[in-house]
């Protein structure tokens, strides 16, 4: 059984318990019709103050899938907060009817906020350039069922690294595991802030590089985690429109690549995976949207357990 009883950050997922959620993500895959009514009776509310597609989709097919209901919103526009309502409110409230709650914010901490108000079980959905823990657990399933391994690999992790809380979460993750090699790819301006390399890079004395250029390094990965970057976290566009594409993976860039070569991206994708890569078999990332229904069907039943105990 989890020992936590929300899952706001990747700080939360020890090694026992990331490994308990994934393999039964993974039980999940093999048999899903024995999992199809554990959440009869259930109900899950997914409050979406900042938009979402994949996340908040999954999140509710996960539940269906589960045999439970969902209740919620996908715009802060059409909830009270536009009358002046506090989250604690609002956390308060959806908590009377919902059995558990799935929230997104653009507000850092916003998770941890709603997990002080809440009477169930809080899952952050993703929280500013923050964290987004769910988003980890999908990746790490993913490298799992196709690596069968989560050491030993040369890992490259491209794009937007000081805003990507894909990226911070993905890393604090595999903190975890020993026997990795970490490929940074970023611009300059796009690097993986400094309290991330040293409170989980240095901390746990990872092994990395640093560096701009993706084509030098290809041939060397096990694992490519490309990252988009993100123009709602500029402030200045001319500065957005100058990096957005700094990195672009098409065909001649992977002819260099290994033939096991994962290539894996949190989505949406704009235009750093070119779309003719999309029939590569090494291309995983609409494989890892999947992933992502399973291992939050594994989370929301982990999570309701460990709150009935």
């Amino acid at each position: 059984m989890l020992k936590i009883k929300n899952l706001l950050s990747a700080d939360d997922l020890k090694k026992e318990d990331l490994l308990e959620i994934i393999n039964l993500a993974e039980d999940i895959i093999k048999s899903p019709d024995n999992f199809s009514n554990l959440c009869n009776g259930k109900i899950l509310g997914t409050l979406f103050f900042e938009p979402s597609t994949r996340t908040r989709l999954s999140f509710e097919a996960a539940m269906n899938r589960l045999g439970g209901k969902v209740i919620g919103f996908s715009d802060a526009n059409v909830s009270s907060s536009q009358k002046g309502e506090s989250l604690k409110d609002t956390i308060n409230t959806v908590s009377q009817y919902a059995d558990i709650i799935a929230m997104r914010h653009p507000h850092e901490g916003a998770a941890i906020l709603a997990s002080e108000s809440a009477d169930c079980p809080i899952i952050n959905a993703g929280d500013g350039g923050h964290q987004h823990p769910t988003q980890t657990l999908t990746d790490i399933l993913t490298i799992h069922l196709y690596k069968k391994r989560f050491t030993n690999m040369t890992i490259g992790i491209c794009g937007d690294l000081k805003y990507g809380r894909t990226v911070h979460s993905l890393l604090k993750v595999m903190s975890l595991f020993d026997g990795n090699n970490y490929v940074l790819i970023s611009p300059d301006e796009l690097r993986l802030p400094d309290y991330v390399k040293k409170q989980v890079l240095d901390t746990h004395n990872m092994k990395y590089v640093e560096v701009q250029n993706l084509d030098e390094q290809i041939q060397n990965l096990d694992i490519l985690y490309m990252t988009r970057i993100q123009k709602e976290r500029f402030f200045s566009m001319s500065k957005y429109t100058r990096l957005k594409d700094s990195y672009i993976l098409d065909n001649e860039k992977l002819s260099n690549a290994k033939e096991d070569l994962a290539i894996l991206h949190p989505l949406p994708r704009v235009n750093e995976i070119s779309v003719e890569v999309d029939n590569d078999p090494r291309a995983l990332y609409f494989k890892q949207v999947k992933c992502g229904m399973y291992v939050r069907m594994a989370l929301i039943l982990k999570l309701l357990e460990a709150n009935n105990d």
